[in-house]
């Protein structure tokens, strides 16, 4: 089945952007209980690139596919899940990379190298992590798993908090995120 990704964030209103995340069909992965468990033999480096046994996965269909089925424990190890099995996947940053950012209707919404769409909010918090001169802001994704923002969607939200105040913070969602670890 070919893969139409979404339109460009910046054409997009943040009802159409919401109306795109809907239409992603996830599967169930919160519903399966697998009694097998092993190692999956992946790994996802901290630029965003998966590996299987230490090849890049080039196609980005399978690197999708994948990442429908990822999830983070309490105990922070990624996993993939199938009905039938449980898989460790080794994450060295985040599972995602944010890519892209717009500010639109009081929201933002964001774009990962997985080509998902997620608008930052109550479900989807923005945090910020490591020294305070040069901090690394991360976007919880879905099932535990978050993205982190590369270098330009970094200084795409750091624009965005300066128009909007004193470059410290942004609200999106209702919520009033901090852009510098705390």
């Amino acid at each position: 089945m070919p893969y139409d990704p979404p339109p460009e964030l910046a054409g997009l209103t943040l009802d159409q952007v919401a109306e795109q995340v809907a239409q992603r069909k996830l599967p169930p992965v919160e519903q399966w209980s697998p009694e097998k468990t092993g190692d999956s033999a992946m790994r996802i480096a901290a630029d965003g690139t998966w590996f299987h046994e230490g090849s890049p996965i080039a196609r980005q269909a399978m690197v999708r596919a994948f990442a429908g089925l990822l999830t983070r424990d309490a105990a922070g190890r990624h996993w993939l899940v199938t009905p039938f099995e449980k898989l460790a996947i080794a994450v060295e940053d985040a599972a995602f990379i944010a890519t892209d950012v717009v500010r639109r209707d009081g929201g933002l919404a964001f774009r990962l190298n997985t080509d998902d769409l997620v608008i930052a909010g109550p479900g989807h918090r923005l945090r910020a992590a490591g020294p305070a001169d040069s901090p690394a802001i991360y976007l919880g994704v879905r099932r535990g798993c978050e993205a982190r923002l590369n270098r330009s969607t970094w200084l795409q939200l750091a624009e965005i908090a300066l128009a909007e105040g004193d470059g410290t913070r942004v609200t999106s969602g209702g919520e009033t995120f901090s852009l510098m670890p705390g």
